[in-house]
């Protein structure tokens, strides 16, 4: 069986989280009131080293969401991960099929403002109003924690007219290793972001901008997106059949399956465009 390496470190840390989160749910069971009027979060989100992320990416590598969809069948999690069809990919290319994507969750929610949009104000006040929100509501505190193989997974406000997600920050999250993004609702620029190549799965266009309409609620904590819960660490697999989540503790095993799917519908596929005499495109190759 292929495992893959946690440091030490990595392992001690993932151990003191979970250690702490069953404290958490021991002590709630015994007293209610150990919960803070401030709130607090039960389930803890794990860390993984960018090794163990690479290591993970190696196996999905090629892999389609139908592949992924028999593995998830295959280990007794039959329909689990879809995301529902109404996050779909904003482009595709049938030749090389760049807009597919295997990557590992980083994970974002933002929630709709109860606060008032600005009102009327001169230029020059509109634009401080505006930066002042980006900054101090609505910025993208995720920025550090992309890397190579990270899927930007975002939960935004669902009913607002809102672009989270322009042709700039898509370009800035790319720079950071960001091999694709996958939002709840909406984006803008859509025509910019086709011509940049970059993959996205999203709801529908959205064309406002974020002050006055949505707040950064939390980064790197469960979202739900499509009708799918989404930890961080998750794997995401999207194509031009939709996204699926394979959460990270059967991933391997998801890999190992889909693999051996993908492999013979290959090989059946290539027997079959030779007798029919079609050249040989990058599916079966």
């Amino acid at each position: 069986m292929n495992r893959l390496y946690l440091s030490a470190p990595t392992r001690v840390a993932v151990l003191g989280v979970a250690l702490i989160t069953a404290s958490w749910r021991i002590s709630l069971a015994a007293d209610p009131a150990v919960v803070p009027r401030s709130g607090t979060n039960f389930i803890a989100s794990p860390v993984f080293s960018a090794e163990a992320d690479a290591a993970l990416l190696k196996l999905f590598e090629g892999l389609c969401v139908a592949d992924v969809c028999d593995g998830m069948d295959a280990v007794n999690l039959p329909g689990r991960g879809l995301m529902s069809p109404e996050i779909h990919p904003l482009w595709r290319d049938t030749e090389r099929f760049t807009h597919r994507f295997v990557g590992i969750a980083v994970t974002v929610r933002y929630i709709p403002t109860q606060l008032p949009h600005a009102g009327p104000m001169n230029a020059e006040d509109y634009d401080r109003w505006a930066g002042e929100w980006y900054q101090q509501r609505s910025p993208e505190p995720f920025i550090g924690l992309l890397r190579a193989g990270s899927a930007l997974v975002i939960e935004d406000a669902p009913d607002s007219d809102v672009g989270s997600i322009g042709s700039n920050n898509i370009l800035a999250w790319k720079l950071r290793g960001c091999v694709g993004v996958v939002t709840s609702a909406t984006a803008r620029d859509t025509d910019e972001i086709i011509t940049q190549k970059i993959p996205l799965y999203f709801k529908r266009p959205g064309r406002g901008i974020r002050p006055g309409r949505n707040e950064i609620e939390s980064v790197n904590r469960p979202v739900v997106v499509g009708g799918v819960t989404v930890m961080p660490g998750d794997v995401i697999v999207a194509d031009g059949d939709g996204v699926i989540v394979v959460p990270r503790a059967r991933a391997e095993e998801v890999a190992r399956y889909a693999r051996k799917i993908l492999d013979g519908d290959k090989a059946g596929r290539r027997g079959l465009y030779e007798k029919l005499g079609l050249p040989a495109d990058e599916s079966v190759k």
